[in-house]
Formats: C-alpha cells, structure tokens, sequence
C-alpha cells in the first residue's frame, strides 16, 4: 500500500501536514497557529479562548440550515513516547509514518494518531465543499493527555451547539457513550543522603522491553509495568543482600503503563555473582508469568562505578515496600455493563530530584466516584503507611451513559444502514473530555466513535488504515441525518 492510495485522500492529506507540527501536551503553541491560520485561510469564524482551545465555525451547507448545531470535537496534544534508541525531539521534530501491511505507523516514536485522526478528520470537512451537514462547530482542545486542561477551562457560552461527537475513540464499530473519572494520587519521599561504601559490587538493573499502552483502555490486557517488575526484585534483594539504592528512574507519562524502570545499586562484593544468578532467575519466572502479554520483555544487569551516596537505609526500605504494597491493575469490574473495567490504578512513574526526593505518580480511574475516592485513599495509604507526603489531585468527572441518547439513535442507524450489521454500545474506561463538557453544557447530546488504534501512548502506536475510510464514512451519514432543531 502507498500512501498516495491512503483514502479517504483528504484526511491522510490533513494527517500527515499535523505530523509536521510538534504539538506536545502543554506546548500546544503551534498547532494552534496552524488551526488559526486555517481558519483564516478557508474564511471561516475562528476563536481561540483564555486556555488556547480553537473552535472554528462552518455554516450549514444550502438546505440543511434548520439541523441542530453539530459540535465535532478533538484533542490536538499528543502522547510523546519514543524508543530509548531513538533520537527525536518532540518540540522540533516531524513524526515520520510509515505503512505496515494495513497499518499505519511512525518510526520509533508515538503516532499521534491519538487523537491527531480526530483533528485531520475535522479539517478535511471544514476544508470541503461537497459534503452536506447542518451547521458545525469544530472544537479543538488543547492538554488532554496530561490534565484535561482545554476541558476544564472551557467556558459557558463558547460553544452554541446542541449535539457534540467526540471523535477520540479507538475501536472502530464500536458507540461510546459513557467514560470513567479520574484523579492522580503523588507520593514524596524525602530521604537524607548517607556516604556509599566504595568497596561495594555496584550495577544498573532494568527492566525493558515492556508492551505499555494506555493507562485506560490497556489497564485490563495483563500488561506488565515496568516499575512494579523492578520493584519486586530489588525488595527480594533487599531481603536476602545489604543493599543499597543510589537512583531509580521508571515511567513517564501518568496515563501510560510504564514499559521501562531501572535501578543503581550497591551490594557487598562477595553478592556481585548471586545477584546476577538472582536476576537470572527472576527473569526466567518473569518470561513464564508473562508469555503472552508480554513476549519482547528482558532484564539487563550491567557494573558501575561506585556512586558518593545513596539513600538513606530507613527511605530505601519504606519507598520499596510502599511501591510494592500499592495497587496498580484492575481492581473492580462494573456490575452494570459486562467486561466493562470500572477501577483501576497504574503505578506510572518513579522519578529522583536533585534536592533529594523521590516523586512517585499514580492515577485512578473509575466509573463510580465514590470507588474512585475509595482507590484513590487505598493508593494513598500504601503511601502514608511508608512515611511519604502524599496528595491526590480534584481529578475529573466521568460521563454517564444515556442510552437514550437521539445521537446514539442517529449513528446506530447509520452504520447498520451502510454497513449491515450493529455497533456495539459501549462505555470506556479511558477519560474522555465528554464528562467535563456536560458540567458546562448538561443538555449537550453526546457519542464517541472513531478509528481503530493500537498501542497508545507507545511507541507501537498504530491506524488501521481501512477503518479511517469507514469511521468517515460513518461520521459523514451521521451529519446528513442530524434532527431538525
């Protein structure tokens, strides 16, 4: 397949002109030039609010003036996750996209086709001149991925539309109508510096290799996190050896499972050649719990040079038990819609400072406030438990189904009408921005759809290039058959 036959042609085209704009989570300032300058161009009314949120206006096209007001909306931010070997800068760098037998990727990098599909796809329909829909709203939100910013910060009054489609979901076939809530839980642990014994056996252990993915929608595929693996070695080493603990370094992004997490350590000289063997033989049980889901994992173990200090004893002890003690995984599935995650928590980043601290990031996610508040505490008290400061964020609504939604209605019928056969409807575990949208518009109609991605918030990241054809198509019925006002 070339990218020349990538159809529909339009939204590829737009696709692959916003994998040349850098447009990280919170350094969203040129994406947002190129939307404005957009707008411009094709003589559309274009604003952009106090957050940096773009909405840009289209009118109806002639006959389908009385349809209610169609808000389309997508996240122009974007994961930037890439492969330890990989030389890109997220800030300057283009993402190259390469075609693998029906899917498209990038090079070593994020996609951004979370949700970057979503903006190409508004652009292609505010570009257009032969596609007929009532009159539409594009919005674009900025932050989604690190705080759901551009959401929280929109305002009453900025937008006028009756129906809103968001277009970041990641299973083709597949109605979204209803999303979990979410808040991060920090830890901090303080630890004083002790002098390090030079005549130690000291290595950098890690874990590598890991599937990772999306902290939501990959919670439940019995993935590996890289920062629990490292923690549970270095705890059974911590038993058995006087160990000590001179950095650690895991994780990244707080809505992503971790795929990578190492460790300096010390231990006395005459353990140098069992800790090797103990690696050996943990990695062997590691390959055996984890065939399937986890199939590239390794572990490395190489010597260092002695560091001047390490953590104190007493912090090295309670950071590791902590890590060890706290949940991270699914904890409870939903009694109302089968197979449907409804808490969670993702251990998703270990992280050392320079002023002597280590800061730990979880999140959270549920379907039911209250047992969000409830895994939130839970997470906390492993926390408290080991001495650490720990603080958990406001977090973010979730969106509660209506399966009698008149949107839901429309698209139903439409792909049962194009395509022969039902969607399913469903609510995701991930965080849509949809929650936050009803607390400042609660008659706002809602449904979620989009293409099918995979890997997420991964290097793996990948389209399937036939479903973009038919999520178009879909959205596209869609807005022919929106009611009349």
């Amino acid at each position: 397949m070339d990218k020349m036959e990538l159809k529909p042609a339009s939204v590829f085209h737009y696709f692959e002109e916003i994998c040349r704009v850098p447009r990280p989570s919170k350094r969203e300032e040129k994406i947002i030039a190129y939307l404005k300058a957009f707008g411009e161009k094709h003589g559309l009314e274009t604003l952009t609010d106090e957050a940096g949120n773009v909405l840009i206006r289209k009118p109806a096209t002639p006959g389908k003036e009385g349809l209610k007001t169609v808000v389309l909306q997508s996240h122009i931010d974007m994961v930037c996750e890439k492969n330890s070997d990989v030389q890109h800068d997220f800030l300057t760098d283009p993402i190259e996209t390469v075609i693998d037998g029906e899917w498209l990727k990038a090079k070593g990098t994020t996609l951004g086709a979370d949700n970057g599909i979503g903006v190409a796809t508004e652009l292609a329909i505010l570009a257009a001149d032969d596609i007929e829909h009532g009159p539409l709203e594009c919005l674009f939100t900025v932050d989604e991925e690190t705080g759901l910013t551009g959401a929280f910060a929109l305002k009453e009054g900025f937008l006028s539309g009756d129906i809103l489609i968001n277009l970041d979901s990641e299973d083709e076939g597949e109605l979204f109508i209803g999303c979990a809530g979410g808040a991060g839980t920090y830890a901090e642990f303080a630890y004083t510096p002790v002098p390090a014994p030079q005549d130690y056996f000291y290595f950098r252990v890690a874990v590598k290799g890991l599937t990772g993915g999306h902290s939501g929608d990959d919670i439940n595929k019995g993935r590996a996190n890289a920062n629990k693996l490292l923690d549970r070695f270095l705890v059974q080493l911590a038993a058995k050896y006087d160990l000590l603990l001179c950095e650690i370094d895991g994780g990244n992004l707080h809505n992503a499972i971790p795929r990578e997490a190492c460790a300096l350590c010390a231990v006395p000289m005459k353990d140098k050649e069992a800790v090797r063997v103990d690696l050996n033989v943990y990695t062997a049980e590691l390959e055996n719990e984890y065939a399937v889901t986890e199939p590239n994992l390794r572990t490395e173990l190489s010597s260092e040079l002695p560091c001047a200090e390490a953590i104190d004893p007493l912090v090295t002890k309670n950071l590791l038990r902590s890590v060890y003690a706290v949940h991270n995984g699914v904890y409870a599935m939903s009694q109302d819609i089968p197979g449907l995650v409804e808490t969670s928590s993702n251990l998703a980043s270990i992280k050392q400072t320079e002023d002597h601290k280590v800061k730990i990031v979880t999140s959270q996610r549920s379907s039911i406030l209250s047992s969000r508040k409830d895994m939130s505490e839970m997470v906390a008290s492993a926390f408290l438990l080991g001495g650490a400061t720990v603080t958990t964020g406001d977090g973010y609504p979730g969106w509660k189904p209506n399966p009698a939604s008149p949107i839901l209605k429309v698209a139903v019928e439409s792909y049962r009408r194009l395509f022969g056969t039902e969607p399913k409807v469903k609510a995701i575990h991930a965080g849509l921005e949809c929650g936050l949208f009803l607390e400042k518009y609660p008659s706002l109609d809602m449904v979620s759809f989009g293409p099918t991605l995979r890997g997420v918030h991964s290097p793996d990241e990948r389209m399937l290039i036939p479903t973009v054809d038919k999520f178009w198509r879909h959205l596209l019925d869609v807005l022919v058959n929106i009611p009349a006002k």
